[in-house]
């Protein structure tokens, strides 16, 4: 996925905690050409990482509740690619990003839904089937 990603792009996920969202990063990570390790940002919300594209790595989860205005709309959909870890807990008016829906089924099973209405997308998502 890292190596079809474009700059603008806004990639959601939204799963369970431990469903695979940061591991799944860290493989979109390493596509872009990062080769720092990829780490959850749930404490400090956003981590930008260097590669062909930055990647703006955004865990959203800590902010449930919260309803402040902490400046991360000026980095999303802008040079880089920005994935989101629980966008429902920012309040941003984006375009219509690709979901990445994550499911847990056992220890080792996981399974990825992704879904778009942005015909951006479309090509990407059919050269990943």
């Amino acid at each position: 996925m890292g190596k079809l990603a474009e700059a603008g792009m806004i990639w959601t996920m939204s799963g369970d905690l431990g469903a695979g969202k940061t591991t799944l990063t860290q493989g979109i990570a390493r596509g872009l050409g990062i080769t720092r390790t990829v780490s959850s940002p749930t404490f400090t919300i956003l981590k930008i990482y260097q590669g062909r594209l930055p990647l703006y790595h955004f865990d959203a989860y800590r902010l449930e509740g919260t309803h402040q205005d902490l400046g991360f709309e000026e980095m999303i959909g802008t040079d880089g690619l920005s994935v989101i870890e629980w966008p429902e807990y920012l309040e941003l008016d984006m375009a219509q990003p690709l979901q990445i829906t994550l499911r847990r089924h056992g220890e080792d099973e996981r399974e990825i839904v992704m879904e778009t209405t942005n015909e951006r997308y479309y090509a990407m998502l059919e050269e990943l089937q």
